[in-house]
């Protein structure tokens, strides 16, 4: 699925459902940090989004969207034992792209694939509005919080790891 087609997809989706948003238009752009500052938003209220794979035994493979604010990491180990897996990792760009309907850095926290499970971090919902990529890279989208959760009713578990401040005193 174009990018293009994802984006057409989620604003159908959100208008259908009486969801309202707001679009910011900038500069191309996908890595949340650097798009956090062109949109003005804090870090911490961007919504990261990650698919991983996880796989359980030696015949069953799954695959989640974990999504977790902007100054976070996914904890893939944290994921893994939700799941009972036996091995996780982040799934190969062709994988994530094609269960997303979209490419890397403009992943949606909403999933459209039957495939891919949605687990968001508790800690992303502390904002009231989160921000991400509208499934292009020129293009973001600002929704309520408690309005994004209230549609796609995601799993909730801690799966966020926020990076430590750097000590740069000697």
């Amino acid at each position: 699925m174009a990018d293009n087609d994802m984006y057409e997809r989620l604003i159908a989706y959100l208008d259908a459902n009486h969801v309202p948003y707001r679009l910011i238009d900038h500069e191309p752009e996908g890595r949340t940090e650097i798009v956090s500052a062109l949109r003005g938003n804090q870090v911490s209220q961007a919504a990261k989004c990650i698919i991983l794979m996880i796989k359980i035994g030696k015949k069953i493979t799954r695959y989640i969207l974990a999504v977790v604010p902007g100054n976070a990491r996914v904890d893939i180990n944290a994921v893994k034992a939700l799941l009972g897996g036996t091995y996780a990792s982040f799934a190969s760009k062709d994988i994530a792209e094609r269960l997303a309907g979209s490419v890397a850095g403009t992943v949606l926290p909403f999933s459209f694939d039957p495939e891919l499970e949605l687990m968001v971090d508790p800690s992303l919902l502390e904002n009231d509005d989160i921000y991400f990529n509208a499934a292009r890279l020129d293009r973001s989208m600002v929704l309520k919080a408690s309005d994004y959760v209230n549609l796609v009713k995601p799993r909730l578990e801690r799966i966020a790891q926020v990076e430590p401040p750097t000590n740069t005193s000697t």
